[in-house]
């Protein structure tokens, strides 16, 4: 799962997942296990491209003098196999014996610390939240910076099982400030009738001041070694660019919730021929949602959950495993973190249906009425008896009713069906789904992935 360090020295100034028509050279080459955030930022013109298309691009920049030979010496899908019958699926390489992983550290330029962060010390998480909300995630136009909370990552970083080696941090010697940071976590991901162990690599950040110190590659080489220690020999990621190979290519849409804040801060444009007044009504919403029995998960509705996630989810090429333990972390509310709500018959009191949603606030950058924008971000949902428009229209309404400013949705599993209905429009984030050392003979539609990376 690691990375070269040529190809990688890009990495430090890819910060945002705002998907390029034609990506660069720097781009196609950067590396694989660092994420961009699963966020798009600013909503505008829809733009696309097939695999083919992909290929063609990454095929025309190896014809440029500025070659990078990194991805031909890793195990992942190349450009080059899509399409032959004769490569099959499942693991490209097989594991190595633990005895043969590098037991120490990988070497850090003279001035820099490794540190394991713990994340439940709550000066630790001050630290990783000072770090990510001054030098994480911004838009290409620096209007919008995420601002994880330290509740958030509390959550994104110990599912169960979690391993707080694989949280890691890099520090100043003299001063002991912490100034760059990279994690892993655990994951089950089903990959048609294989259930994988993998890790899933997140929260690359580097300050803004050292990014021409190389950290990054050194960082990642060691979130794998550390990774490899426990057996874990696959990973799924995300990222805003191109590499090889996409086991798919999802869109980011997004619904107005306050549209008049939306557009004062630049988020989204008044559409021509609308005022501010027609705007604002055509994304009124009810004041109540109107599906009999819904109502807020609680503890008890966990085993029900899971029943409908794992059938929900079978019918997925990619999905996660989800057990009990894995719904009652990853989807029991959690204030300003997660959101879940089921649907209970008033009759039978059986659970047939549930929706959630995530909160990944960004900071508004230079404007002087507004500092934070609140986004939902659609998580997991199932509708077996409620219609699925129906579902989704009640989760915008509690999110209104949240004060959230805007409701985003990857167009994965079964979202289409209700993304232009519910007046989501199409996003410039583009975000690109991997598996690293695990091959899949043909690229999936979005409609066939049935995982969400935050």
């Amino acid at each position: 799962m690691a990375t070269g360090e040529e190809d990688a020295n890009h990495v430090e100034n890819q910060i945002s997942n705002q998907a390029d028509p034609a990506p660069s050279t720097e781009d196609l080459a950067a590396s694989g296990l660092v994420p961009t955030s699963s966020s798009s930022v600013t909503p505008a013109s829809s733009s696309s491209s097939s695999i083919d298309a992909l290929d063609r691009k990454f095929q025309d920049s190896l014809a440029l003098s500025k070659r990078h030979r990194f991805w031909e010496t890793q195990p992942v899908g190349q450009f080059r196999d899509l399409g032959d019958p004769t490569v099959t699926e499942g693991p490209i390489e097989p594991p190595i014996p633990l005895s043969d992983v590098k037991p120490d550290p990988y070497t850090l330029p003279a001035s820099y610390d490794w540190s394991t962060c713990d994340i439940s010390d709550d000066a630790v998480a001050t630290e990783v939240y000072n770090l990510l909300t001054a030098n994480y995630v911004e838009d290409d136009e620096n209007m919008f910076r995420f601002n994880y909370s330290r509740e958030f990552l509390r959550w994104a970083l110990r599912p169960p099982a979690y391993f707080t080696a694989w949280h890691i941090g890099v520090r100043v010697k003299s001063s002991k400030k912490l100034v760059a940071f990279i994690t892993g976590v655990p994951a089950r991901i089903r990959v048609r009738n294989d259930v994988v162990g993998m890790a899933e690599i997140n929260f690359l950040c580097v300050h803004k001041k050292l990014r021409s110190k190389r950290l990054a590659p050194v960082m990642i080489k060691e979130v794998t070694r550390r990774v490899h220690l426990e057996n874990m020999w696959q990973a799924a990621y995300t990222a805003g660019v191109v590499l090889p190979t996409p086991i798919t290519t999802t869109q980011y849409w997004h619904r107005s919730l306050n549209p008049k804040k939306l557009i004062e801060v630049g988020f989204s444009r008044l559409g021509p021929r609308m005022t501010m007044s027609r705007t604002i009504k055509l994304y009124k919403l009810p004041d109540s949602v109107i599906t009999p029995g819904f109502r807020k998960m609680e503890l008890r509705d966990v085993p029900a959950v899971t029943r409908l996630l794992q059938g929900y989810l079978a019918q997925f090429v990619v999905a996660p495993d989800f057990d009990d333990a894995d719904v009652e972390h990853w989807l029991l509310p959690r204030e300003d973190v997660v959101e879940s709500y089921v649907v209970e018959c008033p009759q039978t009191h059986e659970l047939t249906d549930f929706c959630s949603f995530y909160t990944l606030p960004s900071s508004i950058l230079s404007n002087q009425n507004y500092s934070v924008l609140k986004a939902a971000y659609s998580y997991y949902n199932v509708a077996t008896k409620t219609p699925l428009l129906q579902l989704m229209n009640d989760a915008l309404i509690v999110a209104k009713q949240k004060e959230y400013d805007v409701f985003n949705a990857l167009d994965v599993m079964h979202n289409g069906k209700f993304l232009k209905e519910l007046k989501f429009g199409p996003g410039d984030g583009q975000l690109h789904y991997y598996l690293y050392n695990y091959r899949l003979q043909h690229p999936l539609k979005p409609s066939d992935l049935g995982l969400v990376l935050l």
